[in-house]
């Protein structure tokens, strides 16, 4: 198998190296035109030919047409970044990683990544209100914390016009089977003069139940929760002042909330006799559903941004504040409490987590060019507080209804609360040696403080809820801090005007979810007290970060919206000194001192002919692998790792219309305990037709009513076991959408 796969590098890298042109701007697979001004690179504006790394743009032409044809955000980035792991149609992104390793999501340069790994990042905005998406693949040593394997800035729109606009959108989506139509509409108004302009987007879904390729409704995801009968507003604002020619200030504004209504939930069953007999007849989403707590991700964010150009001898500067308030809420399950000790006898019980996260912090960034020299450097500095509950319902009530109605008895601590002081300062410089090679490095210095709270264990709480004891020890808090250098440096060679190579290495770093590392150890009952004897607390047991060593070597070429190939690709290689472990018991995660390492092929291919049609894909080829002192490198786990991939595409644009036909494939992957994903393959139709006023979208995914588990679904059973049929999530069956768009 190796084998095979390094055969398949050294071919696409070397079919890579021989392409010579670009497609247009509505090119799925393409970075968009070679000298696009993007920010991802490098924290200031930058032309993606002087970039020394692999970089997409998906703009709006491009994810409106995949929206509006059916899929989701996160399907959609999957089919579009070849190095981003497929996404699954629910509400969780957990382990859809890039290359491998952790993804630094941000809206609008504001991360949306948090201490408490809730995997939402993606059920953050309406694609409505999102102007593009810039990609930077691989490590990044210059935006620090979990930007091991890439970063994903989500641009919203932003007001641009002097007079008084309108864009309205409405949508349908439907399998044709009974209860699973999907709705949304969104309306936006933007307006202004040459000094002040304002934008402001709603945009509205209402989601029915989803089938199959069976016909058989979808089983919900109780665990990390989906999308059915769920029901989302977001609210974007925008505000643009020009202050002075060289003056510009920026302020977004954004309320999101998505939330399950209470209409049908996964019964178990009379008595949970589903679950307890392991009986997949009695496991049924049903009508009825009545509880406190349901999926929920609610959203308030701001951020304002200040430019000023031409100061201090010709720097720019970028000034950035920004706030997030963040309330996750999961469904109810089964809760996650390991076998009691002797003495203490549980009912079956329903539970649901809630987390709450505060964030606000602060950049500045001054670039200045300077002869043949270009530099960036600044500060960040950033706080996040952290709070995670967990409802407990009566166990009668939810019991007599299989799990249908849950009445809240009470909240108990689910993880210690977690508090977060970051403070950075980079400095990037470019030197260009020629007209044709650029020298590239920098330097990240960042210190991050954890602090933790005193706490008892989760456990230990639940069985004094339910009568076994009335007081516990508490397992101590404390603080633990972390200082990293982090460092970058690349060779860009430009071999003409519209192709680049480049080789680079740069430095990620990533700390471990803090609050399922600590708070928790071995009690042991006495005179009615939960007296500690042992603990995993952070002042005793303080874990290191992970540092991810990256080195690429990479290529790209286009000519714009001329016809003919483009292409980019990359060969990566990626060393982390440590291996995060995931007890899928007690849910804590713990690190090894095993080596780790990513390494493979990320690229993308593609022909415009003059005539409107188009031919594409992309593709990641990749191996994860740990180093075990037994066995050497061995498959990584399939709980952290996903499999190689590829998407290929026909499409015909033209001026009144474009359609496009592509076709996802996931492979199989098997772990070293022999846990195995397995692959599939799907194909989408979509396209739009542009009326005087006004343009028709329309999409059909899984035209071939494949039956298949989600990648999640597969891994979910492994975290949680039998029955299956409650955990495996399944895909959705032939679906069809519609929708209607217009600008006034």
């Amino acid at each position: 198998m190796k084998r095979q796969y390094a055969l398949s590098v050294i071919i696409l890298a070397a079919v890579t190296a021989h392409t010579s042109a670009q497609s247009k701007q509505d090119s799925i697979t393409s970075t968009k035109d070679i000298n696009e001004i993007v920010l991802v690179s490098s924290r200031s504006p930058k032309q993606i030919s002087d970039i020394p790394g692999t970089v997409w743009i998906i703009g709006e032409k491009e994810l409106q047409t995949q929206i509006k044809g059916g899929a989701g955000l996160k399907e959609v980035l999957g089919n579009m970044i070849p190095g981003f792991d497929f996404g699954n149609q629910g509400r969780t992104n957990y382990a859809q990683n890039m290359r491998g390793r952790n993804v630094l999501v941000m809206l609008n340069g504001v991360s949306l990544n948090s201490t408490r790994a809730s995997s939402r990042q993606f059920d953050a905005i309406d694609p409505f209100n999102i102007e593009r998406i810039e990609v930077l693949s691989g490590a990044s040593a210059i935006y620090g914390g979990d930007s091991t394997g890439g970063i994903i800035n989500i641009i919203t729109k932003k007001p641009t016009s002097d007079k008084l606009e309108f864009e309205t959108s409405v949508g349908l989506k439907t399998g044709f089977h009974k209860g699973d139509l999907d709705k949304r509409i969104a309306q936006s108004v933007q307006g202004g003069n040459d000094a002040v302009k304002f934008r402001l987007g709603a945009a509205f879904t209402q989601n029915e139940g989803a089938f199959d390729a069976k016909g058989d409704q979808i089983i919900t995801d109780v665990k990390q929760a989906d999308f059915q009968y769920n029901r989302s507003i977001d609210l974007l604002g925008g505000l643009s002042v020009k202050l002075s020619p060289d003056q510009d200030l920026n302020l977004d504004l954004q309320y999101y909330n998505s939330k399950v209504r209470n209409k049908k939930w996964l019964s178990f069953g009379p008595g949970f006799t589903g679950f307890t007999t392991k009986n997949p007849d009695l496991i049924n989403v049903l009508d009825g559903s009545d509880s406190d707590v349901v999926p929920r991700t609610e959203r308030f964010m701001a951020n304002l941004q200040y430019s000023l150009r031409n100061i201090l001898g010709g720097h720019n500067l970028l000034l950035q504040g920004y706030g997030r308030r963040e309330e996750v809420d999961f469904g109810a399950s089964f809760a996650e409490v390991p076998k009691p000790p002797a003495g203490v006898v549980l009912p079956v019980f329903l539970s649901s987590a809630r987390g709450n996260t505060d964030v606000y912090g602060a950049k500045a960034v001054l670039s200045k060019k300077w002869n043949a020299f270009n530099f960036t450097y600044g500060t960040d500095i950033d706080f996040e507080n952290f709070k995670g509950d967990q409802a407990i319902f009566n166990p009668q009530k939810s019991s007599e209804s299989g799990g249908l109605i849950n009445k809240t008895d009470a909240f108990v601590g689910r993880y210690p609360d977690t508090k977060i002081f970051t403070l950075a300062g980079f400095i990037q410089a470019d030197w260009n040696i020629t007209k044709q090679l650029t020298l590239s490095g920098g330097i990240r210095q960042q210190f991050i403080n954890v602090k933790l709270d005193d706490f008892v264990g989760f456990k230990e709480q639940v069985y004094m809820h339910f009568g076994y004891g009335n007081s516990a020890d508490v397992v101590k808090g404390g603080k633990n801090n972390y200082d990293v250098t982090l460092l970058n440096g690349s060779l860009l060679y430009k071999i003409t005007p519209s192709s680049q190579t480049w080789f680079s290495f740069s430095q990620g770093f990533a700390i471990p979810d803090a609050a399922k590392s600590y708070g928790f150890g071995k009690y042991q009952l006495n005179n009615n007290r939960w007296n500690l004897l042992n603990s995993m607390n952070i002042a005793e047991q303080p874990l290191s970060g992970i540092k991810t060593d990256q080195f690429e070597l990479g290529f790209r070429h286009n000519r714009g919206a001329e016809p003919g190939f483009y292409a980019q690709g990359s060969v990566f290689y990626a060393l982390s000194s440590k291996t995060l472990k995931i007890d899928n018991a007690a849910f804590t995660v713990s690190l090894l001192d095993q080596k780790l390492r990513n390494f493979g092929f990320e690229g993308a291919l593609g022909y415009r002919f003059a005539q409107g049609l188009e031919l594409g894909g992309n593709i990641l080829l990749m191996e994860s692998e740990t180093k075990t002192l037994d066995k050497g490198w061995q498959n990584q786990s399939v709980y952290t790792t996903n499999p190689s991939k590829f998407m290929t595409f026909a499409g015909w644009n033209a001026k009144r219309f474009s359609l496009r036909l592509q076709m996802q494939n996931s492979m199989n992957y098997t772990d070293l305990a022999d846990m195995k994903i397995n692959g599939y393959t799907l194909f989408d139709f979509m396209g739009d037709i542009k009326l005087n006023k006004g343009t028709i979208n329309f999409g059909i995914q899984n035209i071939f009513n494949k039956q298949y588990t989600t990648i999640w679904g597969q891994r979910s059973v492994f975290f949680y076991g039998a029955p299956q049929k409650a955990f495996a999530y399944q895909g959705r069956g032939t679906t069809f959408s519609v929708g209607y768009t217009i600008n006034y």
